[in-house]
């Protein structure tokens, strides 16, 4: 894990009203998604898309300590309430770029995309070795992935909570969106299992 990266992450994703949480593993990771939903009292979370080593932990520590779980496949009858219902939204970046704090998702499913977009508090998991220093390196990516979906593909780049500005300047937090986010850095002990 290059700390001078996950150190620069850290810091602007924090400027942007976030927060940042570095997890060893996957199950510190759950042990951080159930912190922040008993932080909140949050009885109900949204997971989105999320790698089965990870799913396993997150899933089994919320049904021990009695929080209703969602994930995918959602029944699009339900949507968007079913995930709007949600306190919390948990759900995978592809990568994050450390010079501007950002979690970037890549969705080909819309309802994904609202795991992190409709509960008042985002959790965003990622990989410490796909933290990029810059968009320039997220380019390529970005391409990539855009030509391998080329029906409904959406990259989403999430940058601390919700946040716009109104006529007289005044910033307000989760208008749009989340008004909580928490960023988690996955560290070297994840391994290759993700």
């Amino acid at each position: 894990m290059d700390q001078d990266l996950v150190s620069q992450f850290k810091h602007k994703y924090e400027t942007l009203a976030g927060s940042v949480h570095i997890a060893e593993d996957e199950e510190a990771a759950a042990g951080m998604v159930l912190r922040i939903l008993k932080e909140v009292q949050g009885r109900r979370v949204a997971l989105g898309a999320l790698p089965e080593p990870l799913l396993k932990p997150i899933d089994s520590a919320c049904a021990a300590a009695g929080i209703a779980v969602l994930k995918p496949p959602f029944d699009n009858r339900e949507l968007p309430h079913a995930i709007d219902a949600a306190q919390v939204g948990v759900s995978w970046a592809a990568f994050a770029v450390a010079e501007t704090g950002s979690l970037v998702e890549f969705a080909t499913d819309d309802a994904l995309r609202l795991v992190s977009a409709l509960p008042r508090i985002h959790v965003g998991i990622f990989r410490a070795r796909d933290l990029l220093a810059t968009h320039k390196e997220a380019a390529a990516l970005i391409r990539e992935f855009f030509i391998e979906n080329t029906q409904n593909a959406t990259a989403t780049f999430i940058s601390g909570p919700s946040r716009t500005g109104d006529i007289e300047m005044r910033l307000t937090l989760g208008v749009h969106g989340p008004e909580i986010a928490h960023a988690v850095v996955l560290g070297q002990n994840s391994g290759n299992r993700i």
